[in-house]
């Protein structure tokens, strides 16, 4: 998402692999190795988030072949996850513990990865209110942070969910992440 010219850089790679291999008119296995790398590569990156992106496949791919195992299970997970994410940020005697700033921006990231996992892969998804995620707590957490160091994780939730926009969102939520 924040380096859009990556998907260029592999086009132009791509390009000039192929060039190379008609000009030398015979084709060397390492090259075309590194032509198929490059357009798995390329791909991969044609996504807007694409790690989001492969997570979610894999999750749902994980729920699918597993029929016996319920998908609660899975979400349940998930939210848990976001829950202890929360509360480390938001208590002061968990928050206290945290030394530099990169882990509090760690924890931040793990819990909206979560949030976004959790939307993709939920039915009705994070934010109707039946959703075992505290969304309100969650949004809150991230606005007591700097503005300029949690922009970035709001417009993801904005951008990258699937059920944000849905009836089943409380006007609330909305009005958040506005």
């Amino acid at each position: 998402m924040r380096n859009p010219a990556i998907q260029n850089d592999f086009s132009y790679y791509r390009r000039t692999i192929s060039r190379n291999r008609i000009n030398n008119m015979h084709v060397n296995s390492e090259k075309t190795e590194s032509l198929s790398m490059a357009n798995r590569m390329s791909l991969f990156y044609a996504e807007a988030t694409p790690m989001l992106k492969t997570l979610s496949n894999a999750t749902m791919h994980f729920v699918s072949e597993n029929k016996t195992l319920p998908i609660e299970n899975t979400t349940d997970c998930l939210s848990t996850m976001t829950s202890v994410c929360k509360v480390m940020l938001e208590t002061p005697e968990y928050r206290s513990r945290f030394t530099s700033e990169e882990t509090l921006m760690f924890c931040m990231r793990v819990m909206v990865g979560v949030i976004i996992l959790y939307d993709h892969v939920h039915p009705v998804g994070a934010f109707c209110k039946t959703s075992k995620i505290d969304m309100k707590g969650c949004i809150k957490v991230l606005k007591e942070q700097a503005p300029d160091s949690v922009e970035g994780l709001l417009n993801a939730l904005r951008f990258t969910t699937k059920h944000l926009n849905d009836e089943s969102t409380s006007k609330q939520i909305r009005a958040m992440l506005q």
